[in-house]
């Protein structure tokens, strides 16, 4: 019998799903409203958060700046039937998505409240610290499928370094979250104290697409529609991995493990192909550079599938997850947002079972230590 599972099998069997046990890497918890952080959060920063709102590099209030937002990035048949906001309510979670695709574990990466690009320092400070306790409370002790990630903003390093090692200590978090879209490029070295703890600990560094640190989100400036402006989260992307390896974030922190988080990866072969033939005829400017790009890319680099990039010929998809590298892919399915990837048929071309496993379970299950 062959080894290939192809989609319309997939299609005519209804449990293909639970055969996979999913590790799912890009779950969305929503807040129902900004009352749920008020057991976290002190008085003074409620209060604050009343009056004053969030302090953002964008002109827009409560809002990011495109109609992905209206309502709130998310599929029409998210909302709970209870109320609240898409991914605010567990129990519907549960039913529209950690139980009918038999998901064994799901890792939260929390949008809510813009942590990353709060530009009132001391009032970010107290909103991770908030949003980080809140996703143990509310979500991973209610549900141990749901695994939490430490939050933090990377533009202040030592409150971050705070909010690390007091989450370390509770040891319930299973990887450090930063954003793309930061205040500079993530290989700068005022970043690095970040890495350095997250490689002291062992835990995986999550890069999740998004943040707003006061630059437009294409090297041309500001894009004029949202489809435009979506499709520059793979330039992101591709900029903070350049960033990261010419900077020389992996041969300083050897041990380190970077995931980066909704980005697709349609875009990695191009970008390390490019990296790889600068890095030799500028070799003599980066000295501390060991190794090719490609090769700190295999060995440190891990990205999610989600959004997966589909061509029109499957043979195509196929050349890129064997360039890539089928070990360097974990499954993610981005609920409860409006792109959201069904692990049934979120491959166009066949995988074999062995890939399945390894993309929707067995990668993930060793970047993290689950």
């Amino acid at each position: 019998m062959s080894d290939v599972i192809d989609r319309p099998m997939l299609e005519k069997e209804a449990t293909a799903a639970t055969r996979l046990r999913l590790i799912d890497c890009d779950i969305h918890p929503s807040l129902r409203s900004r009352a749920d952080l008020n057991e976290f959060l002190p008085k003074r920063w409620q209060d604050h958060l009343k009056t004053y709102g969030d302090h953002l590099r964008t002109p827009y209030i409560g809002t990011t700046p495109y109609p992905r937002s209206a309502p709130l990035i998310c599929r029409r048949d998210a909302w709970p039937p209870t109320g609240g906001v898409p991914g605010s309510d567990l129990a519907f979670m549960q039913s529209q998505h950690l139980d009918p695709y038999d998901v064994e574990f799901g890792i939260l990466q929390v949008l809510d409240l813009f942590i990353f690009s709060q530009q009132n320092l001391e009032c970010g400070a107290a909103i991770q610290r908030a949003i980080n306790e809140w996703q143990l409370a509310h979500w991973a002790h209610r549900d141990p499928r749901l695994k939490a990630s430490i939050v933090v903003s990377q533009d202040d390093t030592v409150a971050a370094l705070a909010e690390i090692d007091r989450c370390a200590k509770v040891g319930e978090y299973i990887q450090i979250n930063i954003s793309p879209r930061a205040n500079e490029p993530l290989g700068r070295r005022r970043y690095w104290p970040i890495y350095e703890r997250a490689q002291e600990l062992g835990l995986p560094l999550g890069i999740h697409t998004g943040g707003y640190g006061g630059h437009a989100p294409t090297g041309g400036g500001w894009p004029s529609y949202y489809c435009e402006e979506h499709h520059s989260n793979a330039h992101t992307m591709a900029a903070m991995l350049a960033s990261m390896v010419i900077e020389g974030v992996p041969e300083r922190f050897p041990k380190l493990k970077i995931v980066f988080i909704e980005g697709g990866f349609g875009w990695i072969a191009s970008a390390v192909w490019r990296m790889d033939q600068h890095f030799e005829r500028f070799r003599s400017e980066v000295p501390h550079l060991k190794c090719k790009p490609s090769e700190y890319v295999r060995e440190h680099f891990w990205f999610t599938t989600q959004p997966v990039d589909e061509p029109d010929e499957a043979k195509h998809l196929r050349q890129l997850i064997e360039w890539i590298g089928v070990d360097r892919l974990l499954f993610s399915s981005d609920y409860p947002h409006w792109d959201y990837d069904d692990a049934r048929f979120a491959f166009k071309t066949p995988l074999t079972e062995t890939e399945r496993k390894k993309i929707f379970n067995t990668n993930a299950r060793a970047v993290y230590k689950l």
